[in-house]
């Protein structure tokens, strides 16, 4: 009888998106008469952020502060077409859609200031702070809300912008089935320690090390904040986390989730978290999609971490100490035999 320690690394690649018919997602940009901007989607946020990455990538591309911009995800009859939030190409897809449709409004924003300060709008900047000044000599300069104004109600313009992301679609190989899903891949790591009970079976992870390579991190508080709830679910997977079979039958199941099995903070281990930033070229300011991989790599080195441990391979999730007794006792049993 003995806790036994071991240490399993595993390394993952993610797609970002799907090539399905071109993986496509629209997005409107268009300015109120007062001059903030909304950005229409279908994209839905899950509650991973999409909402405030979204505005900020609306607001850095139009060169206005970020609280000016409203995210309206409204829904599929009413707002422009999107594939749907999966895939983890929320960011990447409906990114690059809004930076097309921010670019396009902005140069009209651009136009109508132009006209007002009677200059050539290649020749104005805008200073992120709601303001549109002429290039080396910012004394002259309209505000955003002013430009606002003047286009609806004197130049009669509006200040908007559509964009379409679409990739070419990858068809597969007739003979060897080969394609190309995704136009870009995040990658990540993980190293998990753990220690086993080689009388009862129980596993518990000591620590996780994780390095995610995401692209480039638009928000790196909430970068992190996902990535490590991430590594949680991958363990929560790894050990505990099922929908079936149960024993004797189905009827056993958890009704609810004071009955489905899920680490508790005091089962959480020690973890650490290393982003790498390699900015992709067709992403949004170099942005990949990092959320469905965060939860990919613990789960393999958990495994790999308890075969280190006591020698055994358990292949079936989640590895519950059954699992693993089950597996003590049938290497011992080969052994004997």
């Amino acid at each position: 009888m003995a806790l036994r320690r071991g240490r399993g690394v595993a390394a993952v690649n993610y797609p970002t998106g799907m090539n399905l018919g071109g993986d496509p997602t629209q997005a409107l940009v268009h300015s109120t008469p007062t001059g903030s901007f909304m950005v229409t989607l279908s994209s839905v946020d899950l509650g991973q952020g999409l909402r405030t990455v979204i505005a900020q990538i609306c607001a850095e591309t139009m060169g206005v502060p970020t609280e000016s911009v409203t995210i309206d995800t409204a829904d599929t009859d009413t707002g422009p077409h999107c594939m749907g939030t999966f895939a983890s190409r929320g960011t990447h897809r409906v990114g690059n859609a809004v930076v097309q449709a921010a670019r396009e409004a902005r140069q009209v924003m651009l136009e109508v200031a132009a006209e007002e300060l009677e200059v050539d709008p290649a020749d104005l900047e805008t200073d992120g702070q709601g303001n549109i000044r002429v290039k080396g000599a910012s004394n002259l300069n309209i505000s955003i809300f002013d430009t606002a104004l003047a286009a609806h109600f004197k130049q009669g313009r509006s200040i908007s912008g559509r964009g379409m992301f679409l990739v070419p679609r990858s068809y597969p190989e007739t003979e060897t089935g080969a394609m190309k899903p995704s136009t870009c891949y995040a990658h990540a790591c993980t190293v998990a320690e753990v220690e086993v009970d080689d009388e009862t079976g129980e596993v518990s992870v000591l620590s996780v090390k994780n390095v995610f390579e995401i692209g480039r991190a638009l928000n790196p508080k909430m970068v992190e904040q996902q990535l490590i709830g991430g590594s949680w679910m991958g363990i929560s997977h790894a050990l505990y986390e099922t929908t079936e079979p149960y024993y004797p039958n189905r009827t056993q199941g958890p009704r609810d989730y004071n009955a489905y099995l899920m680490p508790g903070p005091g089962d959480l281990a020690e973890t650490e978290i290393a982003v790498l930033e390699r900015p992709s070229g067709d992403g949004p300011f170099g942005a990949k999609g990092p959320g469905e991989m965060c939860a990919n790599p613990q789960i393999p080195a958990v495994a790999n971490a308890i075969f280190d441990a006591v020698g055994v391979r358990v292949d079936t999730l989640p590895i519950t100490p059954e699992r693993v007794l089950r597996a003590l006792k049938e290497m011992e049993a080969a052994g004997a035999g």
